[in-house]
């Protein structure tokens, strides 16, 4: 196993995971303050020109508190972009972060043959999520920096796979870097994680239930008063399984427990889809880590929190 230097001096090593529509330019800073890596999709800032002004941010404030804070472990962030013929803005958002020379980014769906050449010419470092062997392997023949496996119980676009069956299967043939996705939403999940063989763990439903989240706050409440059996797993909404409240389907008018299969070939996110009810707007995602939401505090709080159990099961297990 092993971490770019980039990422060896994080508080916790986690990376906040990009939220559609729920990740801002304030969640990434809080995140990236707190010392973990901070994340958001490109399509969440629109129209287009958006971009640049988020990464102007990001980077500026971010800068500026390193230097009013020395000794603070500020972590870098990421951008998501989603590799697929329907994200007409792909090449006009890559260019965009490589302008800034953004230090990460992570790339969804297709393999990120494009996305890797862009960063790699400055140095930036891209990881890819997968939710299967053949995923993966596609993913390193691009070059890719790590891999990201979605395994069961993640939020948004989820696999099927356990992390048990899965992280072992990728170590078989990869030493790199691995970052891990579901249901990772506490320190002791974190440092389950890692006793995978995992390097990072990847959470994201927990954040969506902060104060600087863009989520309305009935979605932040549906969360807090959420468990595990409460998320569907279905593909109707994009043409991709994933995992969404059911509180949040039903009040859309549909019925959880019989929902249509969609076809895969007319995938959409959302933006595009002649549906009356759409994901993320009207269907809210979030993993099966939802049961252990209890409240919406702060970002800064959340990584307090997760820094505490994390090195209390560490004590617990006397690593």
């Amino acid at each position: 196993m092993s971490l770019p230097p980039l990422l060896r001096d994080l508080r916790l090593p986690a990376i906040g995971a990009p939220l559609f529509i729920v990740s801002n330019p304030m969640l990434v800073i809080e995140q990236c303050k707190a010392g973990i890596v901070g994340s958001f999709p490109a399509l969440n800032a629109r129209p287009e020109p958006v971009l640049e002004e988020w990464l102007a941010r990001i980077a500026t404030e971010l800068g500026a508190w390193q230097r009013a804070h020395p000794d603070a472990k500020v972590a870098p962030y990421a951008v998501n972009q989603i590799v697929h013929s329907s994200n007409v803005r792909l090449r006009h958002d890559v260019d965009a972060c490589v302008k800034f020379r953004v230090p990460i980014m992570i790339t969804s769906l297709r393999a990120p043959d494009l996305v890797v050449e862009a960063a790699h010419a400055y140095g930036g470092l891209v990881f890819h999520d997968v939710t299967n062997i053949a995923h993966a392997k596609r993913a390193l023949q691009a070059g890719v920096d790590g891999l990201i496996l979605v395994c069961t119980g993640a939020g948004g676009h989820a696999g099927r796979l356990s992390p048990f069956a899965l992280v072992r299967e990728v170590r078989e043939f990869y030493d790199g870097t691995i970052i891990l996705s579901g249901a990772i939403a506490s320190g002791d999940a974190i440092l389950a994680a890692q006793a995978l063989g995992a390097d990072l763990a990847y959470i994201g439903t927990r954040f969506i239930a902060s104060k600087e989240a863009n989520a309305p706050d009935a979605y932040k409440q549906m969360l807090v008063d959420s468990k595990a059996e409460d998320i569907v797993y279905t593909n109707l909404f994009t043409g991709v399984h994933g995992n969404y409240l059911r509180a949040s389907i039903a009040a859309a008018g549909l019925d959880p427990d019989n929902l249509p299969t969609a076809d895969k070939s007319q995938m959409n996110f959302g933006s595009s889809s002649s549906r009356r009810e759409k994901a993320w707007r009207d269907i809210w995602g979030a993993g099966q880590g939802a049961g252990q939401i209890h409240d919406v505090p702060t970002t800064a709080e959340i990584v307090a929190r997760l820094e505490r159990e994390y090195r209390a099961a560490r004590e617990r297990l006397r690593i």
